[in-house]
């Protein structure tokens, strides 16, 4: 890599990761205690588990009820965005679905595949209970990745 693009690198970088990253990861905390919270309650104290869109249904829940919380909160403590009306909402909604698709439509049914198919399991679990739980947290993480970038870039972009 050149001099210039290695600058280039550098700068990126500490704009990709700088105290609103820190502050995103801080409102993810509290958004993931909450959506990840419900997620698990609904498969297995309510018990979802035991069909198969289960994984599916408390992961849509969840995540729907952790989003509206992950709107206020990044929407004026992360990014400070001062935008009105509809369309700052309509981005995030979208940016949400996107990642949503992503992380339990693609990510999260692989991983459960994966799991049942070389009779995976832990922690005493059956092993289709562990494969939705191993489902859950994997997609968990992917919606976070995925989350930050379409927040940052997308539903909550600076104007220049």
């Amino acid at each position: 890599m050149s001099e210039k693009g290695s600058e280039k690198m550098k700068d990126f970088l500490k704009k990709f990761f700088d105290i609103k990253f820190l502050k995103f990861i801080l409102v993810g905390i509290l958004n993931t205690i909450v959506g990840m919270g419900l997620q698990f309650v609904f498969f297995n104290v309510f018990g979802w588990d035991k069909f198969g869109w289960g994984v599916v249904l408390a992961s849509f829940l969840g995540n729907f009820i952790g989003s509206v919380l992950s709107y206020f909160l990044n929407k004026y403590f992360t990014f400070k965005n001062t935008e009105k009306g509809w369309k700052p909402v309509f981005r995030f909604a979208l940016n949400i679905v996107v990642c949503y698709l992503i992380a339990y439509v693609a990510v999260s049914p692989l991983v459960s595949f994966i799991c049942t198919a070389n009779n995976i399991s832990m922690f005493g679990m059956s092993v289709p209970k562990f494969a939705g739980n191993a489902a859950l947290a994997v997609g968990a993480c992917t919606f976070v990745a995925c989350n930050y970038v379409g927040q940052r870039f997308f539903a909550f972009k600076e104007k220049n």
